[in-house]
Order: structure tokens, then C-alpha cells, then sequence
């Protein structure tokens, strides 16, 4: 029951998430335009050019701005269990009155809770400015309890049948006032702990910026280890956009700076010292080379050509994107041994990364390192860049050699090394014709709908899904019975890399059409008869 929610919230969680890669290019493109000693004179004090690129930075920075205000309206969107729109709304509507409360509790009781509100927001303050309200900085922690107890409040009482004579305070109107009052002891709650866990996260920062080499190691290997589970998230986040070490978040700290970094000529160790955890995702540009390398010249010599149209499309994905999944868990499921490894190694890699000096919000695909990292660092940092794919490469080679080594000593069963024939697949036009019969045509011309009605009949079929949520390239449904459930080749054949089964709690790794899919998904499952 526990992965049951934790599936769903971390589902729910990267539903914001999505939108910050796009941001960050824009961000790290605007930023670097404007750095004179890149792009010379024409980025000076007053240009045209200046004033259009601070303009785009200005719209780059609405994500990271609001971020609070995305996780409070995201994750309503996935976690409510009915009228998902209007929780969204509910949710909204209910952090800002809780941060009202807290905004005025402070104005008129600060020095009781050892705040001084009378300080400007931002530096060491604590206090932020959160949908125009002047409150305490409660980041991703404040926006994500409240927001889950709207969800809370909403699906018990969103559908609550009131008498007719007060029939208006029914449905959203219920739920907001419901949360209007429990926020008021809650904002009460926050003014009076917050102030202590904000001295305790500066603490927190300092002894995690100096807890040194193997602390980046085991922060990434946890982030690597846990993504078959779809738990990393809970890893990551935290750093990258919350306030673990930094306050804010490590890629907003990075993109804010990425001028004042890039023209000093002070080691980026120093510049930036929590830099470190922000490397998890060093691995994906070097990793997935050594792989692919492994397992083409391992395949069997008849299904080299085939192997080789698989690794492919999702290593270039990997390296370009970030988006590893897709090529993970093409072997994950097949030899799960190498999947500690991969991990063992990623961390290893990201490590030894940090050892040499070189920090930054490196990761995301080699689209955006170009922008955040390779091009503004090359001006004072060229070391720190050549460093990077020196060690980077180095791993790559390592990760061709000991996947290479341990597929042929153990005999794993890699893609091109399968010992049966591999199951056969339905024709395009065979899955159209059965899946026409059972949805009246209806789904025929849509390959994302056949893609979904697979995986609905292989999980059991409509009456089995209780609950449809995912990520970026999952599609991760609770069943009510998992014995239904087919065996994982039977997703394969829709196109699936693999599944992951806890207890009832089901994620089928789609790919990057997971959004599709689950929109067609939702579709079959809202034609269940009532």
C-alpha cells in the first residue's frame, strides 16, 4: 500500500519537474548572449541586444520564480482522484491564503518567532515573496504539505452532499473553506518551527558542502540505484530544486550566477563548493557510449544489425536529452546485475568528476550542458571543461570493459544474446483489427491508442485499473489484482522496455510517448461502464 503511494506521488512530483528543462536552456542562452566576453562588445550596458536578451532572461526566470506555485497546482493535477482541475484550483487557492496568514502573523508577532519581517526578501532573511505575498521562504516543503492537504480535504469532500439551503458552499467552495480554516493554526505551526528548520538547513548546507568526495558518491549512487523504483526523485529534488544545500535549489543558485562564475578566474570548487551534488547526471552523457559499445560487440553476429537499431536511437536519447531511462531498462530487466554496476559506476564517475575540481549543474543531455556548462565555462574554466570529458571518456571506456567483461563471464542475457527466438509480434494492422473489435474502430488510426490499449488488456484489462498516474517516461497504474497482470513480454510486444511490479503497484517504462499514452490511457478507462 505504501509504493502504491509513494508511486503515485512521485509520478505527481515530475509533473512541474518537466517544465524546468526547457527554462534552463532559455536561462543559460539569455544569460551567456549577455556576457561581453563571449559575444563581445555588442552585449554592452544599453544595446538593443542587451535589452532583448534581459528581456528573455526575465521570462527564462518565471519557473524558478514560482516554483512553489507549480508544485502546489501540479501535484493536485496528479494526485486528486476526481475533478483533478479543480483541486488544482482548490490548491492554489488555499497555499495563498496560508501565506497570507503567515504574512501577516509575522507583520504583527515577528520578534515573538525570532523573525524580523521588517528585513527585505532574499540573502539570509528567510523571507520570500510567494504570489505577491511577503512570507517566510517555506520552498518546496511548505508548497508540497499544503498541497497535500488540499488533495486530502478534496477527495473526501469534494463530492460531500450538502442541504439544498447552503447548496452553493458545495463541491470547491466546501473544500477551500475547509482549508481556509485548518490553515490558520498550520500558519501559526509555521511561524513558530520554520525559523528552526531554516537555521538547521544552514547548518545542514555547511556540513554538507564540506562532507567531501564520498558524499557526492553516495548521493549519486542512491539517486542511480533507486530509479527502478521511481524513488529517485525523492533523492534528487530535494537538491536540485529544493534547499538541501542550497537555498532555492542548485540549478537556480547555477543559472543566477553563470555570469559571475564564468568571468572569475577562481577554481569552480571554490565558486560554487555544493556544486558537487548536482553531478548525478554526469553519467548520462559518458555511460551510455561504453554501453551501447558493450553490448553491440557481445551480441550475437545475426543480431548485431538489430541490436544496433535498438541502442541507437535510445543512447542518442540518453546523451542528448538526459533521458535515460528508455536505454537502462533495455538490460535492466534482462541482467539487473549490471544495473548495480551502472550505478556503482555512476557514482564513481561523478566522484571522481568532483575530485578534479569540476562542479556545476552539469547534466540534462549534452543539448543543455552546452549552454549551462561547456560554452560560459570555456572563457576562465577551459580546464575544468577538458577535465570533464577527459574523466568522462576515461569512464566510458571502463563502462565498455567491465560490461563487456561481465556479459561474456556470466553469460547475461543482453539484447542480441537472447537464447530463444525472439516472441512474435502482432503486425500493426493484426493489433488494429483486434483492438477495433473491442473499441468499435475507435482506436484504429491512433498508434498511441493501440500502444495503450496493450498495455491496458495486459495489465488486466479496464475493470482491474484503479488508479493511472507517470512521469517522464513511465506510465505507473495501481491494479486491484496483479495476478491479472500479464507476464512482462507481453508489454514488450506493445513496445514497452520493461515493467516494474510492487505488489500492485505497476510501472510500464514507455519511453518518451509515455504523455500520449497516458492520455489515450485515460481515455479507455474513462469509457468503463459505471
Amino acid at each position: 500500500m505504501m509504493m502504491q503511494k509513494l508511486q503515485r506521488f512521485g509520478g505527481a512530483m515530475f509533473t512541474p519537474v518537466l517544465l524546468f528543462a526547457f527554462a534552463g536552456i532559455i536561462l543559460s542562452l539569455s544569460i551567456m548572449f549577455q556576457n561581453e566576453m563571449l559575444v563581445g562588445g555588442i552585449a554592452a550596458e544599453g544595446t538593443i541586444w542587451k535589452n532583448f536578451w534581459a528581456v528573455v532572461e526575465s521570462g527564462g526566470w518565471t519557473v524558478f520564480n514560482q516554483i512553489e506555485l507549480l508544485f502546489v497546482i501540479g501535484l493536485p493535477m496528479g494526485l486528486a482522484q476526481k475533478a483533478n482541475a479543480r483541486a488544482a484550483l482548490e490548491s492554489f487557492v488555499v497555499y495563498t491564503t496560508f501565506n497570507n496568514f503567515l504574512s501577516k502573523i509575522l507583520q504583527l508577532m515577528g520578534p515573538t518567532f525570532n523573525v524580523d519581517f521588517t528585513q527585505e526578501v532574499g540573502g539570509n532573511s528567510g523571507l520570500k515573496m510567494i504570489a505577491g505575498t511577503k512570507t517566510l521562504d517555506t520552498n518546496l516543503i511548505g508548497a508540497i504539505l499544503i498541497a497535500a492537504i488540499v488533495v486530502w480535504i478534496h477527495n473526501r469532500y469534494f463530492e460531500k452532499k450538502l442541504p439544498d439551503w447552503i447548496g452553493i458552499f458545495q463541491g470547491s467552495s466546501l473544500v477551500v473553506i475547509i482549508g481556509f480554516f485548518l490553515m490558520l493554526p498550520i500558519a501559526f505551526l509555521t511561524a513558530w518551527i520554520w525559523p528552526i528548520i531554516q537555521s538547521g538547513i544552514g547548518s545542514a548546507q555547511s556540513f554538507m558542502a564540506s562532507s567531501g568526495t564520498f558524499g557526492v558518491w553516495l548521493y549519486v549512487f542512491l539517486e542511480r540505484i533507486l530509479i527502478p523504483t521511481g524513488l529517485h526523485h525523492f533523492i534528487y529534488q530535494p537538491f536540485i530544486f529544493g534547499p538541501a544545500v542550497v537555498e532555492g535549489g542548485l540549478t537556480a543558485a547555477w543559472l543566477e550566477n553563470l555570469n559571475t562564475f564564468a568571468q572569475s578566474t577562481q577554481p569552480l570548487k571554490e565558486l560554487f563548493p555544493a556544486g558537487g551534488f548536482a553531478l548525478h547526471n554526469v553519467s548520462k552523457l559518458f555511460a551510455p557510449l561504453g554501453i551501447a559499445a558493450a553490448f553491440y560487440t557481445t551480441a550475437s553476429p545475426e543480431k548485431r544489425k538489430k541490436t544496433l537499431a535498438l541502442l541507437i536511437p535510445t543512447a542518442l536519447t540518453a546523451i542528448l536529452s538526459g533521458i535515460t531511462e528508455p536505454f537502462e531498462f533495455t538490460f535492466l530487466f534482462i541482467a539487473p546485475q549490471l544495473f548495480l554496476v551502472h550505478s556503482l559506476l555512476a557514482a564513481s564517475l561523478g566522484a571522481t568528476v568532483y575530485a578534479f575540481g569540476v562542479v556545476g549543474d552539469i547534466g540534462g543531455g549534452l543539448i543543455t550542458n552546452l549552454s549551462q556548462f561547456i560554452i560560459p565555462m570555456s572563457i576562465n574554466h577551459m580546464g575544468s571543461v577538458l577535465t570533464l570529458f577527459a574523466v568522462g571518456f576515461a569512464f566510458s571506456i571502463i563502462y565498455f570493459f567491465v560490461f563487456r567483461f561481465a556479459i561474456l563471464k556470466y553469460d547475461l542475457k543482453t539484447p542480441g544474446r537472447e537464447d530463444a527466438e525472439e516472441v512474435k509480434m502482432y503486425s500493426k494492422q493484426e493489433y488494429r483489427d483486434k483492438q477495433a473489435k473491442k473499441n468499435a474502430g475507435a482506436l484504429a488510426d491512433n498508434p498511441y491508442a493501440v500502444s495503450a490499449a496493450h498495455y491496458m488488456e495486459a495489465l488486466g484489462g479496464v475493470d482491474n485499473i484503479v488508479e493511472v498516474n507517470n512521469c517522464a517516461t513511465r506510465l505507473r497504474v495501481t491494479v486491484a489484482d496483479e495476478a491479472l497482470v500479464a507476464p512482462d513480454a507481453e508489454f514488450k510486444q506493445g513496445g514497452a522496455h520493461g515493467l516494474v511490479r510492487n505488489g500492485k503497484a505497476f510501472q510500464v517504462i514507455v519511453g518518451l510517448d509515455v504523455p500520449q499514452v497516458r492520455e489515450a490511457f485515460d481515455q479507455l478507462v474513462a469509457q468503463r461502464p459505471i
